[in-house]
């Protein structure tokens, strides 16, 4: 929790350099002291060796993890975004969204892996270091590959034209709040319910069922197959547009939250890999896909990196990050049965089809039509 709760402070620091510095420059810092904190989480000692200084030290760490994840979600979507050309915005930018799966998949994979090569009693000691030491090397080539690449040159055109913006945060809560707004709504069911599929899930069949053997597994199928999937919604995206897709997704997510839960409490649980890889890869990817180019048309260059990344930030925030809490809560006050926590998804879907139907859709507009102020007509000639 303490990583989610800092993350729109990193949002907001990345956006307003990011938006007057440049996106490069932002991602390689955010890059930097992520890999800083993961290292040192490995190094840390133990509550044995200096008691409550063991418990700040790593809350103070997963602060900062948390303030770099901030970061590093809007800039990396926006090099990619900013990159494409009009008709690919949504492909490109969706590979940032394939490293949330592909994260998820790597991390749950290092962990069995070094988990099953050491016996129970050295992982415990040392062993569970071992993940976060070897990180350094795909820090030490993030930080290589980030070096290596140009500004957007719709940015660079900004710099040129003398168009940035002193505070960019406040400009964009000031000018463009409907449109951060409409990217917190958008964000709410899909975190939502990725948490109650990859997380929650888990502790709840521990306590219905007693049986969490497929649980692991089935998280590991479901990230494979969004990897795939999540590109292919993005390039639909690219040819129908950003909205259809995602009211299909947020529409089925909030149908699906019902029966996914009657089948954690009576299916065979052999199928739930593939339960989940359905969940993931034909509703969650439908929406998250296209994320990255759909949020960034929403805001113009100028405030484009504050408004992504505020927006993204604090929907995953009161979304993602509180729902394995809530749904906790729900539980209990439904006295062990689940429906409140079904309504809950459901709720949330409602609010993110509201956003998703006042969301501008650039792909089915013919790329926005003109407007009748100069402002307006900058924010078109960028999205273009």
């Amino acid at each position: 929790m303490a990583s989610a709760s800092s993350r729109p402070l990193g949002g907001i620091i990345a956006g307003h350099f990011g938006d007057r510095i440049g996106r490069k420059r932002v991602l390689v810092y955010s890059l930097m002291a992520m890999g800083v904190a993961t290292l040192l989480t490995g190094l840390l000692p133990t509550y044995a060796s200096i008691g409550l200084w063991a418990t700040a030290l790593l809350v103070g760490l997963r602060l900062l993890q948390g303030i770099a994840t901030g970061a590093e979600w809007g800039g990396a979507s926006l090099l990619a975004v900013e990159h494409a050309g009009a008709r690919h915005r949504g492909l490109l930018g969706s590979f940032t969204q394939v490293g949330s799966a592909a994260g998820m998949l790597l991390a749950s994979a290092t962990f069995l892996t070094v988990r099953s090569v050491l016996d129970p009693s050295v992982f415990d000691a040392w062993g569970w270091r071992m993940p976060f030491l070897l990180s350094i090397v795909l820090v030490g080539i993030g930080v290589f590959v980030r070096l290596k690449l140009e500004e957007p040159t719709v940015f660079l055109d900004v710099q040129a034209q003398e168009r940035i913006v002193a505070h960019p945060v406040a400009e964009v809560l000031r000018h463009h709040a409907r449109a951060v707004f409409v990217t917190i709504g958008l964000r709410l069911v899909q975190p939502a319910m990725y948490a109650i599929l990859t997380t929650y899930s888990i502790s709840y069949l521990h306590l219905r069922r007693g049986d969490t053997r497929f649980a692991l597994g089935a998280v590991l199928v479901g990230s494979a197959v969004a990897i795939v999937a999540t590109p292919c919604w993005a390039w639909l995206s690219d040819r129908i547009g950003r909205r259809g897709p995602a009211l299909f997704a947020i529409i089925g997510m909030g149908i699906l939250v019902w029966p996914f839960f009657a089948f954690l409490d009576g299916g065979n649980l052999a199928y739930l890999p593939l339960v989940v890889a359905v969940a993931l890869g034909v509703f969650d990817a439908a929406i998250y896909a296209p994320g990255a180019a759909w949020f960034a048309e929403q805001f113009p260059v100028e405030v484009r990196y504050s408004g992504v990344s505020l927006g993204y930030q604090v929907g995953t925030l009161i979304s993602g990050g509180l729902t394995p809490f809530i749904a906790t809560y729900l539980y209990a006050v439904g006295g062990g049965a689940p429906w409140l926590i079904c309504g809950f998804i459901s709720f949330y879907a409602v609010l993110s089809l509201a956003a998703a139907l006042a969301a501008q859709d650039p792909v089915r507009t013919d790329r926005l039509p003109r407007a009748a102020s100069p402002a307006r007509e900058r924010e078109i000639g960028d999205l273009a």
